[in-house]
């Protein structure tokens, strides 16, 4: 029997997040454990009378192409994503690894040869959904490996996840307008404040926010989501700020970061698990500017409890008193 959650969930991917119309192109990409969300978005999309095209990637094979490619191959971009992210009216990404370790062993310096070649076309799809050109959504289907990540069995893991994207309500479109609505609020108070000072255990910081603007991030883009992006005044951001919860990114676990920011440039980094690809990615992130502060947005995690997103506190997390003035 098919969990009625996943075809809700569906539901506010297309008709909500990424805003489907008659016509247009739709990619749609994840991996074959996330094929029940795949098969409904799929469905959703037929159903808004555009063009889906689904690309469904094979675990495994980020492990071989690291391990056997190239220099040549390792800079190579695929036709297909550029046309993806170059051409296409909307892209749903739809993460369900089932191993967030998967690349723990490959040499950082390969990752950042093929990051490095792939930010033409990540400039390029962040301009096209900055214009609204490209409309664009990503989200997190429950696996086993999220799951144990979460340090959660499998099914608290899928209540936690269809909470927080509201997929267990009755309509999760009209749930998520509501917290546009709540979060618009907050945007149009931190309108003409300047200056946001945090502190708490884990963070003593001080950074401008003078003449910046603020993104309602209320589902559209990430789903679930629940934050207040800005970008600080660059050459504003001191102090320090520790991360208590580890971050997975490219098949490899980050853990124990914590950053001193001097004049909105970090000035020491260290972190107590794979510091050596912390900084290499550091180095390569922002090119020339490297180590910069670029945007900031509210602590929530990506699968944000439910009250967490609706409450959404801009820059604070639990306990740490947060001031803009």
């Amino acid at each position: 029997m098919s969990d009625p959650r996943v075809a809700n969930l569906a539901r506010a991917l297309v008709q909500y997040s990424a805003n489907v119309q008659p016509k247009d192109h739709v990619a749609v990409s994840g991996s074959p454990l996330a094929a029940p969300l795949i098969t409904e978005v799929y469905r959703e999309i037929l159903r808004a009378g555009a063009f889906p095209y689904v690309n469904v990637g094979l675990e495994g094979l980020a492990e071989i192409f690291f391990a056997e490619a190239g220099d040549d191959q390792l800079q190579h971009v695929s036709r297909v994503e550029q046309m993806f992210r170059g051409e296409f009216d909307a892209t749903i990404g739809i993460a369900s690894a089932s191993n967030t370790r998967s690349l723990s062993a490959v040499d950082p310096a390969k990752q950042q040869l093929r990051a490095k070649a792939h930010r033409p076309l990540m400039e390029t799809s962040m301009k096209r959904g900055a214009s609204g050109e490209l409309k664009w959504v990503g989200t997190l289907y429950p696996t086993q490996a999220y799951a144990q990540d979460a340090e959660m069995s499998l099914t608290d893991f899928e209540d936690y996840v269809y909470g927080a994207t509201y997929a267990d309500t009755d309509d999760a479109v009209v749930e998520w307008s509501k917290i546009h609505d709540k979060q618009q609020r907050l945007v149009d108070w931190l309108k003409g404040r300047r200056l946001v000072e945090v502190s708490g255990p884990n963070i003593d910081m001080t950074l401008s926010i003078d003449g910046r603007t603020f993104i309602n991030s209320d589902g559209h883009h990430n789903m679930p989501s629940g934050e207040i992006f800005t970008g600080p005044v660059e050459d504003s951001v001191n102090g320090w700020v520790r991360f208590t919860y580890p971050a997975v990114t490219q098949g490899r676990e980050v853990e124990g970061i914590e950053l001193t920011f001097e004049n909105g440039r970090v000035v020491k980094a260290s972190a107590q698990k794979n510091e050596a690809f912390l900084m290499s990615r550091a180095t390569w992130a922002s090119g020339p500017s490297a180590r910069t502060t670029r945007s900031t947005g509210s602590s929530r995690t990506s699968c944000s409890t439910r009250k967490s997103a609706a409450r959404s506190t801009w820059l604070s997390a639990p306990g740490t008193p947060t001031r803009a003035r």
